[in-house]
């Protein structure tokens, strides 16, 4: 991270500094905001400006390029989930930290919605800088995730180590999607959602008695060519670089072919997006309802979901796309695309209702567990490369462990 230089000085050089540092943080906020709606390459100087009541030279005058400025908010927000995991480190044990850290982030979550704090900017465009800045952020970023898989303190084998690497991952994401979900509860609710998080991050979703033997659902197969083939080569560019750091020409690159065929399979880049999100939206309901056909217990179904979708996201051809390009698209698409989301979240909220009223399934908040198996599974992707590192059933099992049965069950490794 970059140090902040002191100039010293008499009182009017302090009130001057004082002026400078108020008027830079006021931008960063500003732009923390534009990177959330727009995406970091969406991002302008004169949006930014718009936003603090300056004229754009006046923000040139603290950051002189738009990669400069972006760079700061990320370096900001590292730094702000630093400060926090170093605070819930103090905890004594391992589950009084991740409530600490989870107590944190809801704080912070409390006072943007009073309008006493400004949102930071989601972490999605890392991958889309240039370097050095690039690689310079993405150390920033394993640093904090460092210190998330270190509150469940040292991991004595590989295996724990592996373990608690999805645990902080699956925590550190649950946290990014707060934001998305929780303005759909009234103030005085956020204890209440705070302490129903919590209690599945302790305790998992599975029943008294419930074992990790999931029957995965076998899902119709496209051949991976013409347009197919489009659609899994810009979902994992987009997931890598985001909406706009996937270009056309870079799609077409992955493929060896000419912008001229890309538009041939589609008509224009936001038409793309739309139909990579189709195609994950469609291979989740179609997990869903044929985990239901295949019948059981509405553990056995859940637990069909969560195998066979995080092998989707753990294979080289198949990942879903990622909420984060959502930023990019035209507000009346991105509505409809959240639409969509929503409705696999209810129906995932209805297959816990269902196991919870047969038995087989815990006594938790449907709507918020809904949201946390969401965030669960979408960002799974970021874990393909710890997830090649074992067998895809092992992968699974840890990955799936830390909702399954909580954060601090260790039977995944045990197994």
């Amino acid at each position: 991270m970059q140090a902040q230089v002191e100039p010293s000085g008499g009182d009017g050089e302090e009130i001057g500094t004082r002026r400078f540092r108020a008027k830079r943080e006021a931008i960063l906020a500003a732009a923390a905001d534009a990177i959330n709606e727009q995406s970091a390459k969406g991002m302008t100087f004169a949006d930014v400006a718009r936003r603090v009541g300056l004229n754009t030279t006046s923000v040139t005058y603290y950051f002189k390029r738009k990669e400069d400025l972006a760079a700061a908010a990320f370096e900001h927000t590292l730094d702000y989930l630093l400060v926090m995991l170093d605070a819930a480190m103090e905890a004594p044990t391992p589950q009084a930290r991740v409530e600490r850290y989870l107590a944190l982030n809801m704080a912070r979550l409390s006072r943007v919605q009073r309008g006493e704090e400004r949102q930071i900017a989601g972490l999605s465009d890392l991958r889309a800088m240039e370097d050095p800045v690039r690689s310079r952020l993405l150390s920033g970023w394993r640093e904090v995730f460092r210190r998330a898989r270190n509150l469940w303190g040292p991991a004595e084998t590989r295996a724990q180590t592996d373990l608690n690497g999805a645990r902080a991952h699956v925590l550190m994401e649950n946290t990014f999607w707060l934001p998305v979900w929780l303005p759909r509860y009234d103030m005085d609710q956020l204890d209440r959602v705070e302490a129903r998080v919590m209690d599945v991050f302790r305790h998992g979703l599975a029943g008294a008695g419930a074992r990790w033997a999931p029957r995965p659902v076998t899902l119709p197969h496209d051949p991976a060519e013409g347009r197919e083939a489009f659609l899994l080569a810009a979902t994992r560019l987009i997931n890598e670089l985001g909406y706009r750091g996937a270009s056309v020409q870079r799609i077409a690159g992955e493929l060896n072919v000419t912008k001229g065929s890309f538009y041939h399979h589609l008509d224009a880049k936001d038409d793309l997006v739309i139909a990579c999100y189709k195609r994950s939206f469609d291979t989740i309901s179609a997990t869903q309802r044929l985990a239901d056909e295949q019948g059981g217990t509405h553990w056995d179904r859940l637990s069909a979901m969560f195998a066979t979708l995080l092998g989707v996201q753990f294979s080289e051809p198949g990942p879903l796309l990622r909420t984060t390009a959502l930023s990019g698209l035209p507000g009346s698409v991105r509505q409809a695309m959240v639409e969509r989301s929503n409705r696999i979240a209810r129906r995932f909220a209805g297959t816990i209702s269902d196991g919870i009223a047969e038995g087989t399934i815990r006594a938790v908040d449907p709507l918020v567990a809904s949201q946390l198996v969401m965030a669960f599974l979408n960002a799974a992707f970021d874990m393909r490369k710890w997830a090649w590192s074992m067998p895809s059933e092992r992968a699974i099992a840890l990955y799936a462990s830390t909702l399954a049965f909580g954060m601090f069950d260790d039977r995944a490794v045990e197994s």
